[in-house]
């Protein structure tokens, strides 16, 4: 088998059909961090570093890890300087997804067979920004050609105010994309920012925020702002289950303590946090929205790397020490029935809990694509297996990008599709289902069953 071929990551023949069924089915992203300006403004990409790694903490780490200067990452470096420094190290980066991801874009979008390596990296820099300067390779034309995008839904702030959705939308004349409500911000009263954030809620809606109905009177203000949006979802990044049986009056108490700048105490902030997460399902209940919980991410633990750039640079990590299941059992049987949730986990420890929770809870709560560090071949493959014989694949929620980078949508789901095709193939062979039945399920975790589970 040589290397990106027909075959890659499909090892047997059963497989090899069930993906040549499926792979060119349109992709359905219900989770993505894509940049909404970008798309709407539609212009040309600068150069092959834009597209390839200005936006992507996945290459950046690598590039770390292999010992490139940060200046040439994330600095002031030019950008053919850091193409041509990534390049010089690529070789380096085989048996990670992020060496087999950039190939599969540079082959499928660029007809580039070549390896990026330091003898090929200026003529594959020429060879990119050469068709980079040409209208095929706008975002929007990327988006509804090559790369098959029915329906996306980007990640949203609260106090985002939507108009380069309807941008784009009205630009290729149909739903392309669609918002996703995060009030992550105003969740997270610990955040050192979480006070400017709060004056940042009340210019947005022009109001007072001084108190936790207030802050409630805005998110559903907001809320109500995404929904005539056509949003579909919330997403809600949690570094533990919270679920805490307050009183409207104790968390109020937090929210003014917390706004007059006094230092909260960890039971505080779980209450407030529990109670908020919790207001924002009974929202997403009323109007049938998905509820993501993105949990496990422990964030920012270089301190180095984060006073000097910020978070979401590449400094998380994930710890299987973080104990899922009573506030997750307690936030489920809450909204049992009436809410749709998916559950990702950083760690792969903890898809074993969350594949008997979902399973426990039926139809309406669903396992998400394996996530972020589990985002590769070997961590696609175990969830599908697991998933597969605790729970029914027929109910994943299916793959999503969750990436910031237009060339995921291509990559990120070719690569998943193949593994999806090889688990099936390989159980067909072994006789644990007919060919016709994983035919189906291919489809359906590809496709038809997402847009289903996600009103797309």
């Amino acid at each position: 088998m040589a290397f990106l071929d027909a075959d890659y990551l499909i090892s047997n023949e059963t497989g090899k059909r069930i993906f040549a069924s499926i792979k060119d089915l349109p992709v359905v992203d219900p989770h993505n961090h894509a940049n909404l300006k970008e798309i709407a403004e539609n212009d040309n990409y600068r150069d092959a570093w834009q597209l390839f790694a200005a936006t992507d903490h996945y290459v950046w780490e690598m590039l770390r890890k292999r010992g490139v200067p940060e200046d040439l990452i994330t600095g002031c470096a030019e950008p053919k300087a850091k193409f041509l420094a990534m390049a010089a190290v690529f070789p380096e980066l085989a048996g990670n997804p992020v060496y087999e991801w950039v190939h599969l874009d540079l082959k499928n979008y660029f007809g580039i067979a070549e390896q990026l390596s330091e003898a090929t990296g200026e003529k594959i820099w020429n060879e990119v920004n050469a068709k980079l300067a040409t209208d095929a390779f706008r975002p929007q034309a990327l988006l509804t050609g090559p790369l098959n995008v029915e329906v996306m839904s980007s990640t949203d702030d609260l106090i985002d105010t939507l108009e380069y959705h309807k941008q784009v939308n009205e630009a290729v004349g149909r739903v392309l994309v669609r918002p996703t409500w995060r009030p992550d911000k105003a969740m997270k009263i610990f955040a050192p920012g979480w006070r400017d954030y709060i004056r940042q809620v009340e210019a947005r809606f022009g109001m007072k925020v001084e108190s936790f109905d207030d802050m409630l009177a805005a998110m559903k203000l907001s809320h109500a702002h995404f929904a005539a949006n056509g949003c579909r979802a919330s997403d809600h990044g949690l570094e533990y289950p919270v679920y805490a049986d307050c009183t409207f009056g104790n968390v109020d108490e937090t929210f003014r303590k917390a706004l007059a700048g006094k230092e909260l105490t960890q039971a505080e902030i779980d209450c407030y946090m529990g109670t908020f997460m919790a207001e924002a399902a009974a929202l997403n209940a009323e109007t049938g929205w998905v509820t993501q919980l993105h949990i496990g991410a422990v964030r920012d633990v270089r301190y180095s790397l984060y006073e000097k750039l910020g978070p979401d640079v590449g400094g998380d990590v994930s710890s299987h020490f973080i104990d899922y299941t009573p506030s997750l059992v307690r936030f489920l049987n809450r909204f049992d029935g009436r809410l749709k949730v998916v559950l990702y986990c950083m760690d792969a420890i903890h898809q074993m809990t969350l594949a008997t929770l979902t399973r426990a809870f039926g139809a309406t709560v669903s396992l998400g694509a394996a996530w972020w560090l589990n985002d590769t071949p070997i961590g696609m493959r175990r969830q599908l297996e697991y998933v597969g014989s605790i729970d029914v694949l027929a109910n994943y929620a299916g793959m999503v990008s969750d990436s910031r980078k237009l060339l995921s949508y291509g990559s990120r789901f070719e690569m998943f599709r193949r593994v999806l095709a090889d688990v099936l193939g390989g159980m067909v062979e072994r006789g644990q289902m007919p060919e016709e039945i994983a035919m189906s399920l291919a489809e359906r975790i590809s496709y038809s069953g997402v847009k289903r589970f996600w009103n797309l």
